[in-house]
């Protein structure tokens, strides 16, 4: 990748209210930039003030879709040290990302080097408060002119910042969800298990039709047997189940969650059983009629945790938890955020230093 390059913006934005934030509103003054091209492969890394990017209106990524991202955050530590949480993970699964679309795999210590430097730059963007941070977004997308339908020959790496707010401004609170029976996500050999722009598209319209009946978000079942639980809304999900906790198991079109990875470890090393497997519809209803249904939360980077207080399927409604948080939802929730904004201990080494 050879020598950084970095350019300072001559106007810089001002910086919103911390109360004000909400998620991806508004973006810092810097953004890096990566270039690839057949002949040369991942070059020309820079940082560069933020702003639009001209692309050619046949650039392949709008015609074929060839984008992959990911999404971290960054959190300042009570000692004041910057870090980051699991990174490792995020650049390893966004490697996966690339090869289910087609896309060159990037060298993942080089593109944490540069979100680093560009963190070390725009740290003055982290937002003061509790439970704020400044979320990261790193993505691909296919660059290459042309309508050919096949891999693209040069892309571009853009990673942005966005100072964001806490998820939960009055604490973790359950939420509704309708276990969606028209729409699917992803299927098998698709790209389900891979973070890419369409796989957020396929579920938008599920999204908006439960959220005009007064609904969070939608569970979605697999997408052959429409049996089969497999995510809620963008999130991974659990469920306790007479003491004990299952996630569905990674089968090919469901994304492997970062927090998904580390609730498991966290629930391992307390004792608590979990198990990754396959689980109906069909099973979680008849566990809610027999009064083992317990809790059920999804994970995922921007609310760590998010309760499940209602279920509704097939016109049914099954209470969770009393509609209230669970006591294994809120420890995770405490434990995970504390470990990401060095409160608590981190026996597994997931915090990394950003200098």
């Amino acid at each position: 990748m050879g020598n950084w390059s970095i350019t300072l913006t001559t106007a810089k934005k001002a910086k919103p209210a911390a109360d004000q934030l909400g998620f991806g509103k508004y973006f810092t003054d810097h953004m890096l930039l990566m270039d690839y091209t057949a002949d040369q492969g991942w070059h020309d890394p820079r940082i560069v003030p933020y702003g639009p990017i001209s692309l050619d209106p046949s650039a392949m990524v709008f015609h074929y879709g060839q984008e992959v991202f990911e999404g971290m955050k960054a959190y300042r530590t009570p000692q004041g040290e910057l870090v980051l949480f699991r990174p490792d993970m995020n650049l390893r699964r966004l490697n996966h990302s690339c090869l289910r679309l087609g896309i060159p795999q990037v060298d993942p210590e080089e593109v944490l080097e540069g979100i680093c430097r560009l963190l070390a730059l725009e740290e003055e963007w982290m937002p003061e408060g509790e439970g704020n941070s400044l979320y990261i977004r790193p993505f691909i997308i296919a660059t290459e002119a042309g309508l050919g339908v096949r891999a693209a020959e040069e892309y571009r790496l853009i990673v942005i910042l966005s100072p964001v707010g806490a998820y939960y401004r009055e604490g973790i609170h359950p939420v509704r969800i309708y276990v969606e029976d028209r729409y699917v996500r992803a299927v098998r050999g698709g790209t389900g298990e891979a973070k890419t722009s369409g796989n957020y598209a396929a579920g938008i319209k599920a999204q908006e039709d439960v959220k005009s009946l007064g609904f969070s978000q939608v569970l979605w079942l697999d997408g052959i047997e429409k049996k089969y639980i497999e995510e809620v809304g963008s999130m991974n999900v659990f469920f306790k189940i007479a003491g004990e906790v299952v996630t569905p198991e990674l089968n090919g079109s469901i994304l492997a969650g970062v927090t998904r990875d580390s609730v498991i470890h966290l629930l391992r090393e307390w004792g608590v059983p979990v198990k990754e497997r396959r689980i109906s519809i069909e099973e979680l209803f008849e566990a809610h009629k027999e009064g083992k249904l317990e809790e059920a939360f999804g994970t995922g980077t921007a609310a760590v945790i998010s309760p499940i207080g209602s279920m509704t399927w097939e016109g049914h409604d099954m209470e969770i938890a009393g509609g209230q948080t669970g006591a294994l939802s809120a420890k995770l929730y405490e434990t995970l955020t504390g470990i990401q904004r060095g409160e608590r201990e981190d026996s597994f080494g997931w915090r990394y230093s950003v200098r």
